[in-house]
């Protein structure tokens, strides 16, 4: 993947520090970020290329175009992976009859509205033939008890990659890499290590990704 150009949001843990090694590991270059520089430090020193990190928050619009502008100072964009989520509450144990509307509102300005800033504000840097990757998950599409606003912001995020898809000539996509141990899930489920492969396959080898679910058994078939 060298040449290749990618931006990570949420890049500080979980599946985004997975995914931004995983780049830069294929030799692509990559421009992630986090909340917080600090953040990002252990993730950049860990990482086998070249890694800028950014302080950006994906709930301003601001901060995310600034993000896109500091990626598109090394070249086109080549791959977004939106990344960047939160969840309040226990997984199965935050009903959405008991969710605050504090939470709610925060719940949907990270993992949905920072969805459609990351695509929007990345749009005027792209590569002809790039490639935007939204992680999702089965709680999007099926009725979980428990799973409160965090369900209904990744509905919400796969709305969006379908609306997208419909409406620019690039190529957006779901990546559902299933159940991954990390801060969202309550640490259980895959390693991020093991699935962040699945995210470098999505944004370079597999095929008819526009506005469709990329998940762990697409991938396993296509590379096994």
């Amino acid at each position: 993947m060298d040449e290749t150009n990618v931006v990570v949001t949420g890049a500080s843990r979980g599946i985004g520090a997975s995914v931004v090694r995983a780049f830069a590991d294929a030799g692509a270059t990559v421009t992630c970020c986090a909340r917080t520089l600090e953040e990002l430090e252990s993730v950049v020193e860990s990482a086998a290329g070249s890694v800028t990190p950014v302080r950006a928050d994906v709930r301003d619009e601001f901060d995310v175009e600034r993000l896109m502008e500091t990626a598109a100072s090394e070249g086109a964009i080549d791959a977004v992976v939106a990344n960047a989520a939160v969840n309040h509450g226990p997984p199965g144990e935050s009903p959405l009859a008991e969710e605050s509307y504090t939470r709610f509102d925060d719940t949907m300005r990270t993992n949905l509205r920072g969805v459609f800033a990351t695509v929007r504000e990345a749009l005027p840097h792209l590569a002809p033939d790039a490639r935007i990757l939204v992680p999702s998950g089965s709680v999007a599409r099926e009725s979980t008890p428990g799973m409160g606003a965090y369900a209904v912001s990744k509905a919400g995020a796969e709305a969006l990659v379908r609306g997208f898809a419909a409406d620019i000539d690039g190529s957006v996509a779901v990546v559902d890499p299933g159940y991954v141990a990390t801060d969202l899930s309550g640490g259980k489920g895959r390693d991020p290590d093991d699935v962040a492969p699945m995210f470098v396959w999505a944004a370079r080898d597999a095929e008819d990704v526009n506005g469709e679910i990329l998940d762990l058994r697409a991938w396993k078939s296509a590379t096994r």
